[in-house]
């Protein structure tokens, strides 16, 4: 017998569903309540009947973002254990509903069957879009090859591409050529987008900024900076302009190359050019600085967004403590943490460790304790853990 049909043949009550999420069983959870609940379970849970259990608990749709995200924590935890027909009879259930019977779902489903690197799955769900009272449309043919490229499985990103519109009767769109592009890209093949440019012209496509944000991504990851200035001379023969998630683009793909003083002349660039950076911009700067060893220019980078009124996201205070602590500046680590964990922000545990332990080891107990008091307010795991190393501190 299968997985879900236990689960259906179980004798879950309403009542018992709701104490999956709540241990306060006389507590009526509102949707969004329940989500935010199955969340929070799902990414400390390993029980793969488990993970299944909480997500049929929060009655979950693609309908809300945050149902799509603790989906998506879900499908990742069971692909991880590899536990993908778990996955795939799980998803099956959803199928069956006759609220999920809908294009949204059709085309999330196979996304998740794309994280899940389960191809097969994905192409089988598109294939009985007719059978679930679906009509194949572009946005579910989109949907399929963002799979393959989750997946990584550009030949049938290519497959896809030129079979199933015919097959269907579906008309590409942009969205369509831009995902083919951004294949071609990852790929390292991105010449080759140029074709699809050239379709795109015959039927009357315009591209945007998408479409050459992926192609300056490819040739920089190929550094074929030659072919950068030809997409970037192509945007101005289509009418757009080098915006600033154009510059945001250049910068993260010279970061990754570790052309931090690159990446930075270009950030000098667009503010001479009256181009306002924006936190995604700094973001990719301070990472890529951090990961140079260039500790001093990534705290400059820091406050100075601050000071522009650019807000930091967790990831940028993340990024920050980690490798200060890995550079041994413990002071600093100690402010950006503090900063953080204001903000309900705390950084994972091996991080905080490390500073923790930085702390103790410059003569700072008494800020280490402090510091595990803070955290300890702001977590609700392995809070025992940090018990054990508090009590072990010197006195």
């Amino acid at each position: 017998m299968s997985l879900i049909s236990r689960l259906r043949q179980a004798s879950f009550s309403l009542r018992r569903f709701s104490t999956v999420l709540s241990p306060d069983s006389s507590k009526t959870l509102s949707a969004k309540e329940k989500t935010r609940a199955a969340l929070n379970l799902i990414k400390f849970e390993k029980n793969p009947s488990r993970i299944v259990e909480i997500c049929k608990a929060a009655s979950l749709t693609p309908e809300a973002p945050l149902d799509r995200i603790t989906l998506s924590v879900a499908i990742t935890k069971l692909s991880e254990s590899n536990h993908f027909e778990i996955i795939r009879e799980f998803l099956d259930d959803l199928k069956s509903r006759p609220d999920l019977k809908t294009e949204r779902f059709i085309s999330h489903a196979m996304v998740l069957y794309g994280q899940a690197k389960m191809i097969d799955q994905a192409i089988q769900t598109f294939k009985q879009c007719n059978e679930l009272g679906v009509v194949p449309s572009v946005r579910i043919l989109n949907s399929l090859i963002f799979a393959c490229i989750l997946a990584k499985d550009y030949k049938e990103v290519s497959r896809v591409f030129v079979e199933f519109p015919k097959a269907y009767g579906i008309v590409p769109n942009l969205d369509t050529y831009n995902r083919v592009i951004q294949a071609f890209s990852e790929s390292g093949s991105t010449s080759s987008a140029y074709s699809i440019l050239a379709e795109m012209d015959r039927k009357g496509v315009k591209p945007d900024a998408t479409t050459f944000g992926c192609l300056l991504s490819g040739f920089y990851s190929e550094e074929r900076f030659e072919e950068v200035g030809k997409v970037l001379t192509l945007m101005e023969k289509y009418g757009l302009r080098l915006g600033v998630s154009t510059y945001n683009i250049r910068i993260h793909s010279l970061c990754k190359l570790k052309k931090v003083d690159e990446a930075k002349a270009l950030l000098d660039g667009m503010v001479s050019r009256g181009i306002k950076p924006n936190s995604v911009t700094y973001s990719h700067l301070i990472h890529g600085f951090c990961k140079a060893g260039k500790l001093v220019e990534a705290k400059s980078l820091f406050r100075e967004m601050t000071f522009k009124g650019c807000q930091p996201d967790s990831n940028c205070y993340f990024t920050l403590v980690y490798f200060m602590c890995q550079g041994k500046d413990f002071d600093n680590a100690l402010e950006i943490s503090k900063e953080s964990i204001a903000k309900k922000w705390v950084p994972n545990f091996t991080t905080m460790k490390s500073l923790v332990d930085g702390l103790v080891s410059v003569s700072k107990v008494a800020e280490a304790k402090e510091l595990i008091s803070q955290i300890k307010e702001n977590v609700r795991v392995k809070v025992d853990l940090w018990d054990e190393i508090e009590a072990g501190l010197p006195q």
